[in-house]
């Protein structure tokens, strides 16, 4: 006696070599024996052998129609026997029996198993819904294999196009698109993302990162989405004063300007003129919604991303010409560059002039300032604006070490040729030159000064804090041991970050003495913090890739396959004239500062990387 019989999901043959009441012990057709449940048995035979019924009930299976068994069989729940009887007549034999059961266990979406050798036809709409989900996976196996062999010889398919900044950053692993390229990778032995670029879907690497970012931090789109007018207040006091500016020349959002007037007491007035867009946006308004959401301007080379929509910034930016909205700290300074008093008012400010670095350091620098010369424009306010900074500094306890290492910034400019290609200038650039220093001194006073004064009117703000090496946001007023200053609260680029907006909202509720946006302990505050906190670190971040990323252009661009440069530690190297800092595999072990010559060997925008090899020491 031999047993057709059912075990983990699957069928069996044995030969029955003992009976018991509720299991036979069986042999299969390997010779090994085991135990099985009498509920388990299907089907009892004699003829033929096991491993011939099986072998025969496969062929038979394979030629059942079993759309006609599934119209044969009527909609009532059936035992597989008596289908088989429907099927090959009064008397079928076990392998045409056994057939059968395998043709309608093996199609579930014509069957339905309702118990053991028991099923039940699957309704007609279902058996239609079914086939046509079974037609749609075969299209897209058929369509993936062809998607496949086209980035396996080197092609992007077509309809990867439109999917291919979210193939790149935020795929969809459920979707065909990435199936298909994953799989051509596994075969390729390769990443996705290697297989994308191998077949030109990464024409530019730069864009690449910065569709990354902007998917990442902007999703819905870098433009503002309309929001409504913002107007500037009229009805401010004019200053008596000629306000100037110094800034970079790409910049457009000009949050600082300056002003000397010299007193009847022989003292010298200077104002320090904040442009104060927090005048204009309201509280819970849609662009200060939006301000809140992106929390700082995204700088990288040859690009930005503001804050503040250009529409907002055109009319609150400190343009000369015209008389604008802001915030000034007036400091009466004696003739030793003593600072006697502090007064903070909300005014029309004219500005007469926007200095640019590059017109402005040609006659104001290491060279001349404060040392007769040639005249030029604004050279008394200068003059006199850079003693004060010096003096400001000694005060801070950080005034300059003559024997302290030079350190140099890096300016990057990206231009486009006729051609629509780019080019980059990498300008490297003295820090703490004469402008640099007049400019962040006149900030870090302001900053530190209304800090202060927040704090004395118990009005709640956002400070920066350093100790023990620690640069933190917080609520709480306390010193910044690296400035040198008891208090330090950003507040003079309200264009340009969130924190500076913020601070200024408090400051013109204290100089206004009205009521502030923010209490102190207030939950919107700490959120602002937060979410700043984690925005500017990967603005910042951002910015510093897309910068190495020019520097490994610039060594193509320049055709530079020598390089300088000085060891950090182990085998890091600081490459001379760029911010680029490379790991040299098979660098020995040298001093600190020494100085090697290393030879390019290639470059991996995607990694930002350039491999190298020393050439000499």
């Amino acid at each position: 006696m031999h047993v057709f019989y059912e075990e983990d999901g699957g069928f069996k043959v044995a030969t029955v070599k003992e009976t018991q009441p509720a299991s036979l012990m069986v042999e299969d057709v390997r010779g090994k024996r085991s135990k099985v449940k009498s509920a388990n048995v299907l089907l009892h035979f004699n003829q033929p052998d096991p491993a011939s019924l099986l072998k025969e009930a496969e062929a038979l299976a394979a030629e059942i129609d079993t759309d006609f068994l599934w119209e044969v069989c009527g909609d009532a729940e059936f035992a597989f026997e008596a289908l088989a009887a429907d099927y090959f007549g009064e008397k079928p034999s076990a392998p045409q029996q056994a057939a059968v059961l395998l043709r309608v266990s093996g199609s579930p979406m014509y069957f339905y198993k309702k118990g053991r050798g028991h099923y039940k036809p699957a309704p007609e709409e279902n058996l239609k819904a079914a086939k046509a989900g079974l037609e749609r996976k075969q299209r897209e196996a058929e369509q993936m294999a062809a998607w496949q062999a086209e980035l396996a010889a080197g092609t992007l398919p077509e309809a990867f196009l439109p999917k291919i900044k979210n193939l790149l950053h935020r795929p969809d692993k459920n979707g065909m698109e990435w199936k298909a390229l994953a799989q051509a990778a596994d075969a390729a032995q390769t990443s996705p993302l290697r297989l994308l670029e191998r077949v030109g879907a990464i024409p530019d690497a730069g864009q690449y990162f910065l569709d990354g970012f902007l998917l990442e931090y902007f999703p819905k789109g870098r433009e503002f989405e309309a929001s409504e007018p913002v107007f500037a207040p009229t009805d401010l006091p004019v200053a008596d004063v000629q306000a100037f500016s110094i800034d970079d020349a790409t910049t457009t959002e000009i949050d600082d300007a300056f002003s000397l007037k010299k007193l009847p007491n022989g003292n010298t007035q200077v104002g320090i003129h904040i442009a104060a867009p927090a005048l204009g946006i309201l509280p819970d308004s849609e662009l200060d919604k939006h301000l809140l959401e992106r929390l700082s301007t995204v700088y990288f080379p040859g690009d930005k991303i503001t804050m503040l929509p250009d529409a907002a910034v055109n009319v609150f930016t400190l343009e000369a010409g015209i008389a604008r909205p802001a915030v000034s700290m007036y400091l009466e300074v004696g003739p030793g560059y003593d600072i006697l008093s502090h007064r903070s008012v909300v005014e029309l400010v004219p500005v007469a002039a926007n200095l640019r670095h590059g017109d402005v350091e040609v006659h104001f620098n290491e060279d001349t300032a404060g040392r007769d010369g040639g005249d030029y424009p604004w050279k008394q306010e200068l003059t006199f604006l850079w003693h004060l900074a010096g003096a400001l500094e000694a005060r801070r306890g950080r005034a300059d070490d003559p024997n302290a290492p030079v350190r140099i910034d890096y300016s990057f400019y990206v231009d486009k040729q006729g051609d629509g290609s780019q080019r980059v200038r990498i300008l490297p650039r003295k820090r703490g030159t004469p402008m640099d220093k007049l400019v962040a001194e006149m900030m870090i006073h302001a900053n530190s000064q209304w800090g202060k004064d927040l704090k004395q009117a118990e009005i709640a703000a956002i400070y920066r804090t350093q100790s023990q090496g620690r640069v933190r946001m917080t609520t709480q007023a306390g010193p910044h041991v690296g400035l040198g200053v008891d208090c330090y609260a950003w507040s003079s680029s309200p264009l340009r970050r969130a924190v500076d907006f913020v601070n200024q909202q408090q400051i013109l509720a204290m100089v206004r003495n009205e009521k502030p946006r923010y209490a102190k302990n207030d939950a919107e505050l700490f959120a602002v913090i937060g979410s700043f906190d984690t925005a500017y670190s990967a603005y910042n971040e951002f910015q510093d890739k897309m910068e190495r990323y020019w520097c490994l252009r610039y060594l193509e661009q320049e055709n530079i396959v020598e390089l300088s440069g000085a060891v950090i530690k182990e085998n890091l190297v600081r490459i001379e004239g760029m911010p680029l800092v490379l790991r040299v595999g098979g660098l020995p072990e040298l001093p600190a500062g020494t100085t090697v010559k290393l030879q390019r060997l290639g470059v991996d925008y995607l990694e930002l990387n350039v491999e190298c090899r020393m050439a000499t020491i």
